[in-house]
């Protein structure tokens, strides 16, 4: 009788150790859950980092781009451009 209640204890407290443990269920659970929001954000960056490398291609080879940046983001305007500016 001893023998079956210290079973059932043991089987019982393995179990919860199986299931809430370090590396049991309920964790495997969360931890792909979490990789997959690494993968996605990893995705996020993988565009972002061919976003960048596009326009370092453009920076360093077309004028035309670098000259739209220079007069949208640095307001430089080009000789002859006639330039208002308005006071409040």
């Amino acid at each position: 009788m001893k023998i079956g209640r210290y079973l059932v204890a043991f089987l019982f407290l393995m179990t919860l150790l199986i299931t809430f443990g370090n590396r049991g269920v309920v964790d495997n659970y969360f931890m792909g859950k979490r990789l997959s929001q690494m993968k996605a954000e990893n995705n996020d960056l993988a565009a972002q980092n061919k976003q960048l490398a596009e326009k370092i291609i453009l920076l360093r080879s077309d004028p035309a781009y670098i000259e739209s940046i220079a007069r949208n983001e640095l307001g430089m305007v080009k000789k002859g451009d006639v330039v208002y500016r308005l006071t409040n």
